[in-house]
């Protein structure tokens, strides 16, 4: 073990990213006080897509080293740092950064090159080898705390989101809230802004958030339908309207159904923070003849597929 039972696990490494597209220099936008709100969101959601949750990795500071973006990244439990792992050496992260920076700067495409290291260890080199990057990543203690321009730029997010929402009056329909940047799902039990309680099949349910249990469910069972699902969705969500749906189809083509039809609930969940309702999930379900599968979400018998 690296950590005794009385002490907590934690460690840093740095994530180097360059654009390698000509046009896109990350650092210059992350100095452009317009876009680096934009760039900082892609960067918090890609983190969290890479551990499954918003707490699993910290940002301490974001450097800005020509043609590189770096970022310090804390981590408090080995098994939130051996998920990162897993998605960086999969590619999962690198994706995801490059399609969470595209939507959030509203570019074509963000083609990146990324690079780890733990102090003087370049753990691109030994990525098959886990135990080992953790370890290199468990010697290397933080040597600070959160820059001060992290806390200022979740506050600056959540100043812009109400900007927006005051004047388009949309109530931040189009932005993505803090509370959804933050915690990819918002908690259970939440005040909901539309109905709190739905019928399904005679029966009364409460119109909780979507959890990831669902998520998983859902992308597991809806197979080739997760399309139809979407543009069910989209009639009432922007972030799914065309060409997202058949985008996301051709994006995730080579990971399969499993990891399309995740993406699609993910980029739903992220757009509509506490709207992200079952109730909406349900009736996308019921108008598409997957009556089965919204009574697993549910709970109204046991798993079964669904196609």
């Amino acid at each position: 073990k690296m950590a005794g039972s009385s002490t907590p696990w934690i460690g840093s490494a740095y994530l180097f990213l360059q654009s390698t597209c000509k046009t896109i220099a990350l650092p210059a936008l992350y100095e452009s006080s317009q876009k680096k709100p934009c760039v900082f969101k892609a960067l918090k959601l890609a983190l969290a897509d890479s551990t499954g949750s918003v707490n699993g990795v910290d940002m301490l500071k974001v450097h800005c080293s020509h043609p590189h973006l770096i970022v310090q990244l804390k981590f408090c439990k080995q098994e939130n740092c051996r998920r990162f792992l897993r998605s960086y050496r999969e590619g999962a992260l690198q994706k995801s950064l490059q399609s969470h920076l595209q939507l959030s700067l509203a570019t074509t495409t963000v083609p990146l090159q990324v690079e780890l290291k733990a102090g003087s260890e370049h753990l691109d080199k030994m990525l098959k080898d886990e135990d080992h990057c953790l370890e290199c990543i468990y010697r290397e203690k933080p040597d600070r705390l959160p820059d001060e321009e992290i806390r200022e730029l979740e506050e600056d997010l959540k100043s812009l989101m109400l900007h927006q929402s005051i004047n388009n009056n949309v109530a931040g329909k189009d932005c993505l809230s803090l509370k959804s940047l933050s915690r990819p799902y918002p908690p259970q039990g939440s005040s909901l802004p539309t109905q709190l309680t739905f019928i399904f099949q005679g029966q009364q349910f409460d119109n909780r958030t979507i959890t990831p249990d669902d998520h998983q469910k859902f992308a597991k069972s809806v197979s080739k339908k997760w399309k139809q699902v979407g543009r069910s969705l989209q009639k009432s969500c922007r972030a799914l309207r065309d060409p997202a749906i058949d985008n996301l189809a051709l994006e995730y083509d080579r990971e399969g159904l499993y990891e399309q039809a995740y993406q699609m609930l993910l980029r739903f969940i992220q757009s509509e923070g506490k709207k992200a309702t079952i109730a909406r999930l349900i009736a996308a379900l019921e108008e598409n003849g997957l009556v089965s599968l919204a009574e697993e979400l549910l709970g109204l018998h046991s798993s079964e597929d669904c196609s």
